[in-house]
């Protein structure tokens, strides 16, 4: 059971977590209800997201072999059976989904959407280039889609999703990197697709979308048809936590040769780690106390 739970992945469960801004973002964080539900809605996207990793992983087992890394994860060094992991599956979500569905059937329904292209990603999509990125940031996108659903979501803002999408496609874009920049001569013989991309090209991605990030971001702190941002544009005392955090991740791949996925670095590096609990401790400060 421990090596199918590593297998699962749970560190990176923590993008899971953009499923409460439909909770925070929509001032119903106070409502227990919506609270449960929505810590229920997480609990689902982290089992089936950890599936989907485990058909990944199936899919890829002799590519991760030849991975510096990736080599040492359960099904790909033999610490866990194939046939463990091909149980595990179908057992996995037919227990979720149907609880999904039962929470809510719009939030059921995009829980399999997401399931869907995740499974696509893994045998298609994964090997298309740009595309590979813009379905992961569709992920994202669904996630926040099922947060909104279960709190019944009036006034989410959209330049919301705008920032979600833009912000997968940074992270999508800056793992790109991180794979081509570890991998080198050998990356083609783990992931095809990497051929297709360049250190050059991926700087430029990453700078147009963090770019565009930052404005996006910025436009929705003081949206005036949104009725839940503070009337005197104090959200703005949150732009330059976003700033110092892309500029810091920046600061990593760039100066310090950082090849992790972004989930894993923010796991590990404590300047980022303090800049997000400060940005969550300011919103959720000016969003309900101002």
């Amino acid at each position: 059971m421990r090596e199918l739970l590593r297998a699962m992945r749970p560190k990176q469960w923590v993008k899971n977590g953009v499923i409460f801004a439909g909770l925070v973002f929509d001032a119903k964080l106070n409502d227990a209800t919506y609270l449960i539900d929505t810590v229920a809605g997480f609990v689902i996207f982290c089992l089936v997201s950890g599936t989907v990793y485990l058909i990944n992983d199936l899919a890829d087992i002799d590519k991760d072999r030849q991975h510096p890394k990736k080599r040492h994860r359960p099904l790909a060094s033999g610490r866990l059976a194939v046939r463990v992991a091909q149980m595990a599956i179908p057992i996995i979500l037919m227990i979720c989904l149907p609880i999904g569905f039962f929470l809510d059937p719009l939030f059921g329904a995009l829980v399999s959407a997401y399931l869907a292209l995740q499974i696509a990603y893994s045998f298609s999509l994964k090997n298309v280039v740009i595309v590979d990125v813009l379905t992961i940031a569709a992920g994202f996108v669904l996630r926040v889609a099922g947060g909104a659903a279960l709190v019944d979501a009036e006034r989410f803002s959209p330049w919301l999703y705008v920032c979600v999408v833009l912000l997968a496609l940074f992270l999508g874009f800056g793992k790109r990197r991180g794979e081509l920049a570890l991998l080198q001569e050998n990356a083609n013989s783990h992931r095809a697709i990497l051929q297709e991309y360049s250190l050059p090209l991926l700087d430029e991605m990453i700078s147009v979308v963090s770019a565009t990030t930052v404005l996006a971001y910025a436009l929705y702190t003081f949206d005036p048809g949104n009725p839940h941002l503070p009337k005197n544009n104090t959200m703005m005392l949150t732009i330059p936590f976003v700033l110092y955090g892309m500029f810091r991740y920046l600061y990593l791949i760039h100066q310090k040769g950082e090849t992790a996925p972004p989930d894993e670095v923010l796991l590990k590096d404590r300047p980022l780690q303090v800049t997000v609990a400060l940005w969550g401790v300011t919103a959720v400060t000016l969003l309900y106390l101002a």
